[in-house]
């Protein structure tokens, strides 16, 4: 198949292989940020190829698992509401809540919509003018502008009955939480082609210069994710601390300027809440205040039973405390 086969051929993949282990000399530490490089180099067994000095580290992970267990307890309590409609892409049914997930509810008759699209969602809204349609807006900034694109056509069709459970996360924070670490090892990163098509790479120059760590962008088939090893171990080698575009297909350093205009218009940096990373200061969207008639947590708060919209924020802000060094652990509920 013309733009896949030629990214996992076996022989270019035995020629970088090589060539990484002649430009190793020295043992290092990589993380990969996003789940989809993980799962190429699981599937292909990439890890296996590298000099054994070469340490490769997964996560955060992908925007699904990252999503808290606050956020999915939410999304279960408006599923379950019977007049609202609630949208997802499939890949968030499973992940777990405090008691279930998306999936078993919508086994239980559960009015839950799988959908390839978040204007499916407003679709929907449409279609069904008696009804709430809640779509769940889960990813890190890739999936955010078609996000943005359905609050807008909402609002162009006037529907009063359409609104987004944001739970968008950004990625550049959480790597900078990975580096600010007093126990992090992570020396180099392969960041997410992704997510720099829509973001471009230009956010990670800052990055890079200030904790001295090579960044190469990556595409997620075997080869992209080789080269980019290789890159990175050359620029470790040679102690530049720079940020290189292996994925030149698809990136380019300033993103996709319309992209980020949809974003920009109907988002907002917060703080959002990671499972398995706590509580990182703005590390997420959520929509402006122009855009609060289509905030779920806002239109739905008065249903929200114990993780109401109050405790939530309140929640997090304690937990943001404690990254920043300023309440212990202990101290939060």
């Amino acid at each position: 198949m013309k733009y896949v086969d030629e990214f996992r051929d076996p022989k270019a993949v035995e020629r970088l292989a090589r060539a990484i282990h002649d430009t190793t000399h020295h043992p290092w530490t990589i993380m990969e940020v996003c789940g989809g490089q993980t799962h190429t180099i699981v599937r292909y067994g990439l890890d296996r190829l590298l000099p054994s000095c070469i340490t490769l580290i997964h996560g955060p992970g992908c925007p699904v698992c990252v999503t808290s267990v606050e956020m999915i307890d939410i999304a279960l309590e408006l599923a379950a509401c019977p007049d609202i409609l609630f949208c997802s892409f499939g890949d968030m049914l499973r992940v777990p809540g405090s008691h279930g997930d998306l999936l078993g509810l919508k086994a239980r008759g559960g009015a839950i919509h799988v959908i390839y699209s978040p204007l499916d969602a407003v679709e929907l809204a449409r279609s069904n003018p008696s009804r709430e349609v809640v779509c769940f807006a889960v990813g890190f900034e890739t999936t955010a502008p078609a996000q943005a694109m359905a609050v807008l056509e909402a609002k162009r069709l006037g529907l009063t009955n359409f609104s987004l459970l944001v739970a968008h996360v950004l990625v550049l924070p959480a790597m900078e939480a990975i580096l600010v670490s007093p126990k992090n090892h992570v020396q180099g990163f392969l960041a997410a082609g992704h997510v720099c098509t829509v973001m471009g790479y230009e956010q990670y120059e800052a990055l890079a210069k200030a904790y001295r760590v090579p960044i190469v962008v990556t595409g997620f088939e075997p080869l992209d994710i080789l080269e980019g090893v290789h890159l990175v171990i050359q620029l470790l080698e040679s102690g530049q601390e720079e940020v290189r575009n292996q994925y030149t297909r698809s990136v380019s350093r300033l993103g996709n300027p319309e992209a980020r205009a949809v974003v920009q218009e109907v988002f907002e940096v917060v703080s959002q809440r990671w499972r398995g990373l706590g509580e990182l200061p703005r590390s997420g969207l959520g929509l402006k205040p122009a855009y609060a008639s289509y905030d779920a947590l806002h239109r739905f708060s008065d249903r929200l039973g114990a993780v109401n919209e109050h405790s939530f924020h309140q929640e997090a802000c304690q937990s943001g405390l404690v990254l920043q060094g300023q309440l212990k652990p202990s101290d939060c509920p």
